[in-house]
């Protein structure tokens, strides 16, 4: 999945910094009261994306909420499109921005997948 710019976009995707869109995340999921932000630093470790957040939602309601309103702001912010999946259960949702990968889960469906201990070493810090 890849991020794209709508039409009406004033710069081209291309041009937003992986750094800027991380900025923007972690202060919309901050916002939104997202529960144990942590980001992954990707640099030289994938191709996939530069960084990768993982956070957590106390409900299926707010899980999708958080996931919204980061998709909204992202478009507002950067005139940025990002693709979404599970938005619909709330279980999990994940939002492709480009550089940035967003991870939201309840806590539950957190634990039982435990994506960071699949980055263990590649650099987790806490946002914040």
């Amino acid at each position: 999945m890849t991020a794209s710019a709508d039409h009406s976009a004033k710069a081209p995707a291309a041009q937003i910094s992986s750094d800027a869109i991380l900025e923007l995340v972690l202060t919309s999921l901050d916002d939104d009261k997202a529960e144990d932000i942590q980001t992954i630093d990707l640099h030289g470790k994938t191709a996939m994306a530069d960084h990768m957040v993982i956070c957590s939602g106390r409900s299926t309601r707010q899980v999708a909420a958080i996931a919204q309103k980061l998709l909204d702001r992202l478009k507002e912010t950067f005139r940025l499109t990002a693709r979404s999946e599970g938005k619909d259960v709330g279980d999990w949702v994940l939002i492709d921005a480009g550089d940035v990968v967003v991870h939201i889960f309840r806590p539950e469906v957190r634990e039982f997948y435990q994506l960071e201990k699949m980055w263990q070493d590649t650099g987790i810090k806490p946002a914040g």
